[in-house]
C-alpha cells in the first residue's frame, strides 16, 4: 500500500511540474481555442485598446474604419449635398435619401455608395444612382445613364487622392 501511495505522489509531482514545460512545436497542431483566437485577431484591433492617443507610430495607416479612410471621407464630401439616410463606416456603405434639386422640380435622385476595399484603389468604390420623375401624382423610376455613376466614382477617387496627398504634408 505504501508503494502505491509513493508512486501516486510521484505521479502528481511530475504532472504538476509538466505544466510549465512547452510541448508545442512547429510541427504539431495548436490547441483548438488558441488556433481560433489566432485566426480571428483581436476585437479591438491589432494594437488592442488604445487610450489617450497611444503612441504616434503607425497613425498614418491605422484607421478605426473597416474601409479605406480616404475613400470614406471623399465619398462623404462628394455626397454632402444630399441628405444621408444611412452611413456604416465598418461595412463601407453610404445610402442617401431622395434629393430633389430646386432647379429641376419633379425629378429626384438617390445614391448608394459602397467602399469595397481597405486600400485606395481605382475599383475601391461602387456607386449606384437611382432616379425618379413625378408623373401623374406618382414617382416613377427612370433609367439612369451609367456615365453618371462612373463620373461620381471618378470624382470620389480624385478627392480621395487629394486627401491622401494633403495628409502627407
Amino acid at each position: 500500500m505504501k508503494r502505491y501511495l509513493i508512486l501516486l505522489a510521484c505521479a502528481f509531482t511530475l504532472c504538476a511540474c509538466a505544466d510549465g514545460i512547452k510541448t508545442e512545436s512547429a510541427g504539431t497542431p495548436q490547441d483548438h481555442k488558441k488556433a481560433r483566437k489566432d485566426s480571428r485577431g483581436k476585437l479591438t484591433g491589432e494594437e488592442g485598446l488604445v487610450m489617450f492617443g497611444g503612441s504616434d507610430e503607425g497613425k498614418a495607416t491605422a484607421s478605426p474604419l473597416g474601409v479605406n479612410s480616404y475613400l470614406w471621407r471623399a465619398t462623404l464630401d462628394t455626397l454632402s449635398f444630399m441628405p444621408l439616410a444611412s452611413a456604416d463606416p465598418f461595412g463601407g456603405v453610404i445610402i442617401t435619401d431622395w434629393y430633389e434639386d430646386p432647379k429641376t422640380l419633379g425629378e429626384r435622385f438617390k445614391i448608394n455608395a459602397i467602399i469595397l476595399d481597405k486600400t485606395l484603389r481605382a475599383d475601391g468604390v461602387k456607386i449606384s444612382v437611382f432616379k425618379q420623375k413625378f408623373d401623374k401624382n406618382v414617382w416613377r423610376d427612370q433609367k439612369v445613364d451609367t456615365k453618371l455613376e462612373r463620373s461620381l466614382e471618378d470624382t470620389i477617387l480624385t478627392r480621395a487622392r487629394q486627401l491622401r496627398v494633403n495628409q502627407g504634408r
